[in-house]
């Protein structure tokens, strides 16, 4: 049997929502701008991707670095070419106040590593990284090793 840590047994439901981890506020691009832009922001940001909004501001997509790669590789990158053609259309959202439990079950199963956090009208908000799940859970780890 694993070891016990015994604050999580003290309440069995960590009210944790998707707002609570999520990193705020979240980069974004608009559709038409160059794929050259996406990856300037991503480097300049530290961050491994980038939100694609509409003239509206509500989110039609995101570029992540394997787009980039596949933008790479297919010879994409240097043409200015709009980061439309390389986005993955209609990404798999969250709110803020999705429990974080199935936000990070819903990026298990979808095999994601990015989970853009949206408003009731489809702006985003925030983003939900791997990233940000991996430093709450080490953070959880090193209070357990000292109980």
């Amino acid at each position: 049997m694993g070891p016990q840590l015994p604050f999580l047994k003290k309440r069995r439901h960590i009210g944790l929502r998707v707002e609570d981890l999520m990193t705020a506020p979240p980069i974004t691009i608009k559709r038409d701008e160059p794929i050259e832009k996406a990856a300037q922001l991503m480097y300049e940001n530290r961050i491994g991707s980038v939100l694609v909004v509409d003239e509206e501001g509500k989110l039609v997509g995101i570029v992540t670095e394997r787009d980039m790669i596949y933008a790479i590789v297919g010879g994409k990158v240097g043409k200015k070419l709009p980061v439309w053609e390389i986005m993955t259309e209609n990404p798999i959202t969250t709110t803020p106040d999705e429990l974080l439990v199935n936000a990070i079950e819903k990026m298990r199963d979808a095999k994601i590593r990015h989970l853009p956090v949206v408003d009731r009208e489809g702006r985003p908000v925030g983003m939900l990284s791997m990233r940000d799940v991996l430093d709450y859970l080490l953070t959880i780890l090193h209070i357990a090793m000292k109980e």
